[in-house]
């Protein structure tokens, strides 16, 4: 069978992230028809997570092919590049402060960038409540998609951008994602300013790192108010119920973390003990490096379905950066099959840098040096 041209071909893609997003908001502003399908019920259905920045070599640029660079200026935070670098004690190791209408990476409430690509596109592209359990099918297509409910739906390309645990990838690669040892507790911290306010004045406009070598923080301003604050250890991924306990025993929780920071100041120890509600648990997550399959000229991966590392920021840069190129490259090939292997010519090898210079990076997360903590801390276990 011959692969079907781009203008006549059923597009879906699965998971609407960041990166499936702007993916078939490119696919509509060049002419092409594309479906999204989401596991959520609605666009509502859970947080979308804290912040991000997105970068002017990667993540604008896919806004900038997408027409939505000026919107996301005028929702952005420059301010949000403030960093600070902090010992266990509080005191302020380095400091890195923007200049005025500095626009390298600004940041974005994760909820507030998905909210400006929805609107973006046309009506029903979004298939909510439509899980895909698995795709068959023969390489050369058609392909079938199931979901969740029992139905099933035949389709032309399935474009995989559904995050670290992908429902897609078992198509083109056996790989799974990894436990990297290290994981995360994120607490909240509601009406900063009047509720909370030494924790603002400590972490400040934007993010500020603490690590000691075996565990650390990272605090990070949201919109609205908000901090989150990201407590990073090196431990087993069920740490918790060895320990004999729930996520819901927010208490003794508590009391662990403070004897586990109990050489930090008490200054410090607010952000483990001062938050609003209770804390999640975000283990992180890494694919195998490299990671790579052969080609298949009807599926493909983006974003964390394909290259899912360490969130040292550039998760959701990637993610919109492989949706671009593929876009572009489905809107000017002659064949499905030849725009996924322009595509894949660029993402994979990219992809492939990038892996090797982050693998292992979780522990960096611990080091008393600065991480580039710019993208979302909770991409490392996303799911759509």
């Amino acid at each position: 069978m011959n692969s079907v041209a781009p203008t006549q071909a059923r597009i879906s893609i699965i998971g609407a992230g960041p990166g499936g997003l702007t993916c078939a908001r490119i696919l509509q502003r060049r002419g092409l028809a594309v479906t999204i399908h989401d596991r959520d019920a609605g666009p509502e259905a859970r947080n979308q997570g804290g912040t991000l920045d997105l970068h002017a070599d990667n993540g604008q640029i896919a806004l900038r092919e997408a027409g939505l660079l000026e919107d996301f200026f005028k929702l952005a935070r420059p301010e949000g590049q403030e960093m600070r670098q902090m010992d266990p004690a509080g005191a302020i190791l380095s400091h890195q402060v923007p200049e005025a209408g500095e626009l390298f990476k600004p940041e974005i409430d994760r909820g507030q960038l998905r909210d400006l690509l929805l609107e973006s596109l046309q009506p029903g592209t979004v298939q909510w409540g439509r899980g895909v359990e698995s795709v068959s099918g023969p390489a050369q297509g058609p392909r079938q998609l199931h979901f969740a409910d029992g139905t099933t739906i035949e389709t032309d390309l399935v474009i995989g951008a559904d995050g670290a645990f992908s429902r897609v990838r078992p198509a083109l690669s056996p790989a799974v994602p990894e436990y990297s040892g290290v994981s995360f507790l994120e607490a909240w911290f509601n009406d900063v300013e009047n509720s909370h306010p030494e924790i603002a004045e400590l972490v400040g406009q934007g993010g500020a790192h603490a690590a000691d070598g075996e565990r650390g923080m990272f605090a990070q301003r949201n919109g609205g108010n908000h901090i989150r604050v990201y407590l990073i250890q090196r431990v087993p991924i069920d740490w918790i119920s060895q320990s004999g306990l729930t996520a819901d025993d927010t208490e003794a929780i508590r009391a662990l973390l403070l004897e586990r920071y109990a050489h930090w100041s008490p200054q410090m120890q607010r952000l483990i003990t001062d938050n609003d509600g209770p804390y999640i648990q975000r283990p992180i997550f890494a694919l195998p490096v490299p990671h790579t399959w052969e080609h298949n000229p009807t599926v493909t991966l983006l974003g964390d379905a394909a290259h899912l590392m360490p969130p040292l920021g550039v998760g959701v840069n990637l993610a919109m950066l492989d949706a671009s190129e593929l876009a572009l490259a489905l809107a000017g090939s002659p064949t499905v099959d030849d725009a996924i292997r322009a595509y894949e010519q660029t993402m994979v090898p990219r992809s492939t840098e990038n892996a090797k210079i982050l693998e292992g990076g979780a522990d960096f997360l611990l080091s008393i040096e600065l991480p580039d903590f710019g993208d979302d801390e909770d991409d490392s276990t996303a799911q759509s």
